[in-house]
């Protein structure tokens, strides 16, 4: 399976993780990265950066060490209404943003709260991808969920790191089964990330990539595999 892009990744602006920019950008060059989204978490995250951090990305180069580079957040999803911690101020200037959940952020709910806050996220234009939409401790329901991101034209992601035993987020083999089956159904795209917080981890989706295979997922709904399949999703900027 082709896979040119790596959308969800962290730096040491995100206060655990532990590269900086260049040198994440160094790293997805080794490995063949095309396009690599920086995507440090919103404000509302313990130690993360503050919200000025995303207004100068203009400073930055959008072409480090041979690879794309697009410069995001990953949002937190505040509550059962969708609203997150960025304001369209703010938005607008980014190239695009993840929409997550996350335990010190969101309260939490039932899977009819959890699914409602997922698609109001959708509806927020900044918000292209969700991100790790996989957590036991957030149920979900996957037909809706997947009806949704189709309707709003938004990638459902494929977490490596969730797939990762090490993680803390639980059920994610299962929860992707049953979201992948639904994915099938209304011809939802979905999106392979490393949500990597270290260097080593940029570009790695080989278990996301495992799964994807082993229910022979369809490849036309991967948007990693092209440019064009990308920019269906997320147009790149003039000049990057």
């Amino acid at each position: 399976m082709t896979d040119i892009a790596d959308l969800h990744t962290h730096t040491i602006a995100s206060g655990h993780a532990y590269n900086t920019i260049y040198e994440m950008a160094e790293s997805a060059a080794q490995k063949g990265v095309q396009v690599l989204g920086i995507t440090d978490h919103g404000p509302q995250m313990q130690g993360t950066c503050p919200k000025s951090y995303f207004n100068n990305f203009k400073m930055i180069p959008r072409q480090l060490k041979g690879v794309r580079v697009m410069f995001g957040c990953e949002l937190n999803i505040l509550d059962h209404g969708g609203n997150v911690d960025l304001g369209p101020s703010i938005l607008e200037k980014l190239d695009f943003a993840v929409a997550s959940i996350h335990k010190l952020c969101y309260e939490g709910g039932t899977a009819a709260q959890n699914t409602a806050a997922y698609v109001e996220a959708m509806k927020n234009p900044a918000v292209r991808i969700i991100g790790h939409p996989d957590d036991q401790a957030f149920p979900v329901d996957y037909d809706t969920l997947a009806a949704a991101a189709k309707e709003y034209q938004v990638l459902l992601e494929v977490n490596n790191n969730s797939l990762n035993p090490r993680c803390v987020r639980k059920g994610a083999r299962e929860n992707y089964l049953n979201m992948l089956e639904y994915c099938r159904k209304y011809r939802a795209a979905v999106i392979m990330d490393s949500d990597a917080h270290c260097e080593v981890d940029v570009g790695n989706h080989s278990l996301a990539q495992s799964l994807l295979e082993k229910v022979n997922f369809p490849e036309e709904l991967i948007v990693n595999r092209s440019m064009r399949a990308l920019e269906e999703f997320i147009p790149f900027l003039v000049g990057i």
